[in-house]
C-alpha cells in the first residue's frame, strides 16, 4: 500500500459506495415501474406499494447508517485532537477551530500540528487548505 497523502487520503469502499447504491437505485426504478404496472392492471397494488416502501426504507437505512457512523467518528476525532493539542501545548485548541478544521488537522505530524492549528484559527482556513498545507503527512488508516 502506498504512503497516504492529500491525493490518496479519501477512502472508497466499492461494495458500499458503488455496488450497494447501484442495487438500491435499480430497486427503486424497478419498484416504481412495478407500482405503475400494478395500478395500470388494477391488481397487485398492495404488494407494489409494499415493495416500494421497503426500497425507500433500505435507501434511508443505507444513508443513515453511514451518516451516524461518520458523526461518531467525527466526535472521536475531535476528542483525540483536543487531547493531542493539550498534550503538546498544555491548553485546549482555539475555540475558533471548527470540527471540520480539527478533522483536517489530524493528518499533521506533531511537529507542525500546533502551528498549523494556530494558523487555521487565525486565517479561518478551509479544511482542504489545511490538508494541502501539511508538509509531513500523518496517515489515518482507520477512518471509513
Amino acid at each position: 500500500m502506498s504512503t497516504q497523502n492529500f491525493k490518496n487520503h479519501t477512502r472508497i469502499v466499492p461494495g458500499y459506495h458503488y455496488l450497494l447504491y447501484l442495487i438500491l437505485l435499480a430497486s427503486l426504478v424497478i419498484s416504481i415501474w412495478n407500482m405503475a404496472r400494478a395500478y395500470h392492471h388494477h391488481s397487485g397494488r398492495l404488494v407494489a406499494v409494499a415493495i416500494f416502501g421497503l426500497t425507500i426504507a433500505a435507501i434511508l437505512l443505507a444513508w443513515y447508517t453511514r451518516a451516524f457512523a461518520l458523526v461518531a467518528q467525527d466526535r472521536a476525532i475531535r476528542a483525540e485532537e483536543n487531547l493531542r493539542h493539550f498534550v503538546l501545548t498544555g491548553k485546549l485548541p482555539d475555540s475558533r477551530l471548527t470540527l471540520q478544521q480539527l478533522i483536517a488537522l489530524r493528518f499533521a505530524e506533531d511537529t507542525e500540528f500546533t502551528l498549523l492549528a494556530e494558523k487555521a484559527a487565525n486565517e479561518n482556513m478551509a479544511p482542504k487548505a489545511i490538508k494541502k498545507a501539511i508538509v509531513n503527512w500523518k496517515a489515518d488508516e482507520h477512518r471509513v
